[in-house]
């Protein structure tokens, strides 16, 4: 055991850094091996939980390949919980100094048993198409959490300044509540549309076509925000410049994506690719409003950097 102690960690180094980023990427995959269950019909080739079956803990030939699909995305969460174990181990001896990282870690960790239960209530309900959609706003939250614990993995730790004007600090944090209810609503009109995991499965019952409208005005909204960060960004120099080009990049294939599926029948390979876009846009959302401050250590040593931003507040 002291061998193992002694092995962990004593400040953040490239083990930290890289299961940070391999529990961002595995968040992110696991929404894709859901929405395949989802899209393949397969959400109760599993029928029951946390078995497979109630003879058996793994698909039965006779379930075909749709146990196979639901089977291997119950895997996923294994592989999204392992990943999530070994980070919270590699931050323990750190864990007073990163408690900020410990923290992080941790509620990944707890997010996986929460998303384990959510997966069996899912599947215990029949699709209830609410337990699904709150299913996959989880997924989304724990893509945030991850994106937050990479950004702390490698900045440099302690206080942090603003480096951008308040008015566009506001600007985005507006953004980022427009992508909020832009995810939101489309989630409530797939629970409406044709996609309910399994032929016998319910749906909400609400407007499919109305929803599809409703969903569409925030997108819009948050399309013309992003470029007004960009192109603010841009004028004024500020760091975050890059990240607003990265949100209006995704906000664009999210735009094309949803217009396509909406004129050529809801094709799965394209609502399976709307729902990955969104926990990718929900991850530079995120980054970008991490950006808005700087550590202190960092700005300081960078004299025309803080003068720029002191300038830029001041104009504020």
């Amino acid at each position: 055991m002291s061998r193992i102690s002694a092995w962990l960690p004593t400040r953040v180094d490239g083990r930290i850094r890289f299961f940070a980023w391999l529990s961002l990427v595995t968040e992110i995959v696991i929404v894709g091996t859901g929405g395949a269950v989802r899209l393949t019909a397969s959400g109760l080739g599993c029928p029951t939980w946390p078995t497979c079956t109630a003879q058996s803990l793994v698909p039965t030939p006779e379930m075909g390949v749709h146990g196979v699909i639901e089977f291997a995305n119950r895997l996923m969460t294994g592989v999204v919980g392992l990943v999530a174990i070994a980070t919270f181990v590699l931050l323990w001896r750190i864990r007073r100094e990163r408690r900020d990282l410990f923290v992080l870690a941790l509620v990944l960790a707890l997010g996986v048993l929460v998303q384990a239960l959510l997966g069996g209530v899912t599947v215990l309900t029949g699709l209830n198409p609410f337990i699904v959609g709150l299913h996959f706003i989880v997924s989304l939250l724990m893509v945030c959490v991850a994106t937050v614990l990479v950004y702390r993995t490698t900045t440099t730790p302690g206080p942090r300044r603003r480096v951008v004007p308040t008015w566009f600090a506001r600007l985005a944090h507006a953004t980022s509540a427009v992508v909020a209810i832009t995810i939101v609503v489309g989630v409530v009109t797939t629970a409406s549309g044709p996609h309910s995991g399994d032929s016998d499965a319910v749906r909400s019952g609400f407007d499919a076509e109305l929803f599809e409208h409703l969903h569409a005005w925030p997108a819009y909204v948050t399309l013309l925000l992003t470029v007004t960060l960009l192109a603010a960004a841009v004028i004024r120099g500020l760091p975050v410049a890059g990240w607003a080009v990265g949100l209006l990049g995704i906000e664009a294939m999210q735009i094309i994506i949803g217009l396509v599926q909406a004129r050529t029948g809801l094709p799965p390979v394209l609502v399976g690719s709307h729902m990955v876009l969104a926990c990718v846009l929900a991850a530079v959302m995120t980054a970008l409003i991490l950006h808005l401050r700087a550590p202190v250590a960092e700005t300081d040593a960078s004299p025309a950097s803080a003068t720029a931003s002191a300038a830029g507040t001041a104009r504020s």
